[in-house]
């Protein structure tokens, strides 16, 4: 197996310590993976993040290192991906000619059409993901990045780790798909299976369904997927009901908890902890994978939940809490949607570093001057008013959680939602969906 890509400590410290150390994934180079200027999933939403965890401190904790985010090879990718696809991708990641230029550099109308048809059966081409120079090379570096998080986690260099670009967790083995090229995640997983970690298990709380992660890991009983999110009898990619349990020699590695349309943020956090904590406890991984899709918050466009800032930090604490307990605190923490791209996503996942390194902040506590001058120099170059609606790291918006252990209301649907999950899932682990 490769060594752990190399990893570098950085200096000032301040109050909040990881004692076990966390690789943070970063290089200027992820923002690479980049659209276009119309396209919903601007990195503006990863430069962002970054600035605010350095403004905040969180980049100078104790214990905190760089991860370097190498490029996967062929071969990892091939874990995943078909070869037909790979090459497909490295075909859509080369500029071509336009009319006019020489004959043997030229695309004339048939070879656009020949070419379009190529890639599109494969998911690139479309407004979903169309393609860019150096595709290729972007996408391979974001999945470099997740594996060498799992080496330097699996080497013990750190105990956590968090790569804010990975969690691109549509990507299919065979197409590109909801923004997604290359599938970190479950390229990460099966690389960190194939080293020897006895199991995984990936938590996927983006709003979306983590479908592609299922798909990749369908038949691999070493890995367990659990994901949570909107039901896809209303939302992309409309796949992940609770009767999809796994492949036949894995039966029950696959669990899914899909809730209604605008599931509040209470509600949200109650599904979360009615499955996730007892499911993680039976399952036991040795390695915790979790992807924190921020596209659940309420002024994200493209879906429907209500959920806020202060339900995203709760979820955090009860995963890193979960690995702490299970899996001798043995995390990596991945991103994944979001397309509130300057008003929310810095906020959540910059609270994600933070929770990952040492102490939570405070939802309520000021954003730094300097960061918020440079999000208002972002809000002006994607043409939004240069004030943020938002001064904080939350939304001002306090939890009031019932938990399930509080009674089961059969007149909601979130609470049916839940209850139909757990005894989809619960049984295939030992647990009695009726009992907490």
């Amino acid at each position: 197996m490769p060594d752990a890509a190399p990893i570098s400590e950085t200096d000032a410290p301040t109050a909040a310590v990881a004692p076990d150390g966390c690789g943070i994934v970063w290089s200027d180079q992820l923002c690479e993976y980049d659209f276009g200027p119309f396209h919903p999933m601007s990195p503006v939403r990863l430069t962002l993040t970054r600035e605010l965890a350095r403004c905040a401190g969180v980049l100078d904790r104790p214990g905190v290192r760089t991860i370097e985010p190498v490029i996967a090879t062929d071969e990892q990718l091939g874990t995943v991906h078909d070869a037909d696809y790979i090459a497909a991708v490295r075909a859509a990641s080369v500029p071509r000619g336009k009319p006019g230029h020489d004959a043997d550099e030229a695309d004339d109308a048939h070879e656009r059409d020949a070419r379009f048809e190529d890639l599109i059966r494969f998911g690139i081409g479309g407004d979903d993901v169309p393609a860019f120079a150096g595709m290729h090379t972007a996408s391979a570096r974001i999945a470099g990045g997740s594996i060498a998080a799992v080496d330097a986690i699996g080497s013990g260099q750190v105990r956590r780790a968090v790569n804010i670009a990975g969690g691109l967790h549509h990507a299919r083995p065979a197409s590109a798909s909801g923004f997604c090229v290359y599938n970190d995640a479950a390229i990460a997983i099966r690389h960190a299976v194939d080293r020897g970690e006895e199991r995984v298990m990936y938590v996927d709380v983006d709003v979306h369904h983590g479908d592609g992660v299922e798909l990749a890991l369908w038949n691999e009983p070493r890995a367990v997927t659990l994901s949570v999110h909107e039901t896809g009898e209303r939302l992309f990619p409309g796949t992940g009901f609770v009767q999809d349990t796994g492949g036949a020699g894995a039966q029950g590695t696959a669990i899914n908890v899909p809730l209604p349309p605008r599931t509040t943020a209470d509600g949200w956090v109650r599904a979360i902890r009615a499955t996730v904590p007892a499911l993680v406890r039976a399952v036991r991984p040795t390695l915790l994978v979790t992807q924190h899709g921020a596209d659940t918050h309420r002024v994200d466009p493209l879906a429907d939940f209500s959920v806020t800032l202060e339900a995203h930090r709760e979820v955090m604490l009860l995963l890193r809490e979960l690995a702490d307990e299970v899996c001798d605190g043995r995390w990596l923490a991945l991103g994944g949607g979001g397309y509130a791209v300057i008003d929310v996503v810095p906020r959540s996942w910059a609270q994600l570093l933070a929770v990952a390194s040492g102490d939570a902040i405070d939802p309520g506590t000021p954003l730094p001057l300097s960061y918020l001058e440079a999000e208002a120099r972002a809000r002006g170059e994607h043409g939004l008013s240069p004030e943020p609606a938002i001064r904080v790291y939350g939304d001002g918006r306090a939890l009031a959680v019932r938990d399930w252990e509080s009674g089961f209301d059969p007149e909601d649907p979130l609470d049916r939602a839940v209850q139909a999950a757990r005894r989809g899932a619960f049984p295939e682990w030992g647990l009695d969906p009726f009992v907490d």
